[in-house]
């Protein structure tokens, strides 16, 4: 019981630490990084050089409470339960939050592991919601998630795939590029088709909504 306290107390003491240093500096690399067979791409920039269109568009596509939710939104968490009893295949109702607790602390996981990321999830999440601002859980998303092939963070997806840089995305660069977000190694943002096409211009032509419905205003408060 002693050396499991210590433990708690180690692990309660480091995640801490760790929260309140990237408020300042960014992650200098994430566990899903490491284990990328494919190489890292990476190209760290503030959210002052990426275009409002992409913070819109993740808005818009990943979670639409954002500016609103303390780190979990639980009616969305309910309806993927739901579904997932239904069978098929696993689905989350993770917010924007959550998915850079887990991108930045923890792995990705798939089975039983899946559930134990899950359980240090919401203890990351709850920390970035405190210790953090909306603005900075935004910027450091849209550094460390995964755009492409061994690509992370939009400014090198946009020049992988534009050829320019996150700073000067139109709303279509950005929702297709929020519409590969969820699985950026099968779904294409240069040439998309089908479902992530389709989902990209859906994407899109939200994005005006969000902006005047303010559903984005706390990342520029």
């Amino acid at each position: 019981m002693r050396l499991l306290a210590k433990i708690i107390v180690w692990f309660i003491a480091i995640s801490v630490g760790l929260t309140v240093l990237y408020r300042f500096v960014p992650p200098p690399v994430t566990v899903t990084m490491l284990v990328d067979g494919n190489g890292i791409t990476k190209d760290w920039v503030p959210l002052s050089r990426i275009d409002r269109n992409m913070v819109a568009a993740v808005v818009a596509a990943e979670d639409g409470k954002f500016c609103t939710h303390n780190g979990f939104d639980t009616q969305a968490i309910e309806k993927a339960m739901e579904r997932n009893a239904r069978g098929g295949r696993i689905r989350g109702g993770s917010t924007i939050s959550q998915q850079t607790a887990k991108n930045v602390f923890l792995w990705q996981g798939e089975g039983w592991t899946r559930y134990l990321r899950k359980g240090f999830e919401v203890w990351f999440t709850f920390l970035i919601e405190n210790l953090w601002d909306k603005r900075r859980i935004m910027e450091v998303y849209l550094n460390v998630a995964e755009t492409g092939i061994g690509t992370y963070g939009v400014e090198a997806g946009a020049q992988r795939y534009f050829g320019k840089s996150a700073a000067s995305l139109s709303p279509a660069e950005a929702g297709r590029m929020a519409a590969a977000l969820p699985s950026p190694k099968t779904r294409s943002v240069k040439n998309p088709a089908g479902f992530t096409r389709r989902y990209g211009n859906t994407i899109a032509a939200r994005i005006g909504t969000v902006k005047r419905g303010g559903y984005d205003s706390c990342v520029y408060e």
